[in-house]
């Protein structure tokens, strides 16, 4: 029987676990926190569970008027300002690892039952390839034992952990990384948020919508730098309109306690300060200490495991998969990776990973969901494409919601009108995306989409509008 050895046991690791059970091979998965991994236990479950009640939150504050509900207040007429809804942040964050907890262990149980053993414990490679091609690796638990293991083949999947600045250690109390705010009782009466990539800009908006006062340090000139731009403006007016400070090139430097209080500085000299910090700054991946080099497995610059399209390292009967690659920081990446590495060592059939067809969301309010080419692929002509962009604000459900934000924007092939790429800013953007990235990931014409029905009225309106507008236009034309 082949012998498979997982080191890591997040998306990436349990999926090819399933995967390798699932063909016959004997799997064991070396696994340190729980199954589920950062994305399960301190990353996106947790963080998407926060979000959801801030989610609920903004949608009742920003539409009840609008949609004409009555709220009994009781609040003083001088003080008739005063939010109507508040939080409970201890209650919110005891669901969140509540359910974290649980969504580990129904992975635990699901790939115990397929036939795979978990062993507790951080696993290294142990030397080069032996003559017959296997590999060692060797596990050490957490009282120091350790045990070594026998592998056909070795996936490493065992993610990464967040950036600190020297001058911002996080405390846990006051200064924080975003696997420490789940600990926090009370809201931030006032939370500095130091990142305005998506996990910054994530946390900036919930606790915005939960109440806490925020200021959101950006080096860059906007929000989402890495993100479609006119998505990006969408959300920055939105946050600006909501209250949030947002502090557009402007470097933080350091981060200290000083009492109850946090003093950031910035590169400027600048001082700012609030009740909190929040540090997201991005991600260190998890591969030091490992053997990885010392068995041949190649490194990158910033500590990333180099990959092909099938998730081999340099090292025969070595892949890696997840974020500890630097490929995308997307569970549905790492979890696609895991697999394509125990159906490639397995025999199975196995198409390559091809990233023009993955498909991301921003889990802001509203939403940025993602797929194929992008606007900077366009502008910067590595690809030929038609552009259409269509505001929510002309969709009938939209206005029946009282959404005011946000827009379809599709990207065909001049000639062909083959789908390329597709962008959503909307109230449940995940959602909404899927029909774009079957077009894509199918090589569907923007025709086909437009014949489709559609109900009315429904926001997934807006998807056939925008492919009928890229149908009729002529190559060249841009809206």
């Amino acid at each position: 029987m082949t012998r498979i050895v997982i080191i890591g046991g997040g998306p990436g690791g349990y999926e090819a676990a399933l995967v390798a059970a699932q063909l016959g091979a004997e799997v064991t998965v070396v696994d340190c926190d729980g199954l589920g991994g950062a994305s399960v236990l301190t990353d996106c479950v947790p963080s998407k569970t926060l979000i959801a009640t801030a989610e609920v939150m903004t949608t009742f504050d920003s539409s009840y008027e609008e949609l004409g509900i009555i709220v009994a207040d009781d609040t003083p007429p001088m003080e008739q300002a005063a939010r109507v809804v508040g939080v409970d942040l201890g209650k919110v964050n005891r669901r969140v690892k509540r359910l974290a907890l649980a969504q580990s262990h129904d992975i635990t149980a699901s790939v115990t039952r397929a036939g795979a053993r978990v062993l507790r414990g951080r696993g290294r490679l142990e030397g080069m390839q032996a003559l017959d091609g296997s590999r060692k690796v060797v596990v050490r638990a957490a009282d120091g034992s350790e045990e070594t293991l026998t592998a056909d083949a070795v996936l490493i999947a065992t993610g990464g952990h967040p950036r600190e600045l020297p001058d911002a250690r996080p405390d846990g109390e006051r200064i924080l990384n975003w696997t420490q705010v789940y600990d926090l009782n009370e809201l931030p009466e006032e939370l500095i948020v130091v990142g305005s990539g998506v996990t910054g800009a994530e946390f900036a908006g919930a606790y915005q919508a939960l109440g806490s006062k925020v200021t959101l340090v950006s080096s860059r000139d906007r929000v989402l730098p890495g993100e479609d731009p006119d998505a990006a403006a969408v959300l920055e007016e939105v946050f600006r309109r909501r209250g949030m400070n947002v502090m557009a090139r402007s470097r933080a430097q350091s981060a200290k306690r000083v009492g109850d209080r946090v003093e950031v500085t910035l590169a400027d000299g600048r001082v700012i300060t609030g009740s909190h910090c929040l540090m997201a700054v991005g991600a260190i991946p998890n591969s030091e200490g490992m053997g990885l080099e010392e068995a041949g497995v190649k490194l990158r610059e910033s500590g990333h495991i180099w990959t092909d399209k099938v998730s081999r390292t340099t090292a025969p009967g070595v892949y890696a998969a997840g974020d500890v690659t630097g490929v995308f920081a997307l569970a549905s990446v790492a979890a696609m990776q895991g697999r394509i590495a125990m159906y490639h060592f397995l025999g199975d059939a196995v198409a390559p990973l091809n990233l023009k067809t993955v498909s991301s969301n921003v889990f802001t309010d509203p939403e940025i969901a993602t797929v194929g080419y992008s606007q900077a692929d366009v502008d910067g002509g590595k690809i030929d494409a038609r552009v259409v962009k269509l505001p929510l604000l002309r969709n009938p459900r939209a206005k029946m919601q009282g959404i005011r934000d946000g827009f379809v924007k599709i990207f065909c092939r001049p000639g062909t009108g083959i789908v390329v790429g597709g962008v959503v800013v909307a109230p449940r953007a995940s959602e909404l995306i899927h029909p774009i990235s079957l077009a894509v990931d199918n090589n569907l014409t923007v025709e086909q989409i437009a014949n489709a029905f559609t109900v009315y009225p429904s926001l997934s309106g807006s998807i056939a509008e925008v492919a009928r507008q890229l149908h009729t236009r002529k190559a060249g034309d841009e809206a």
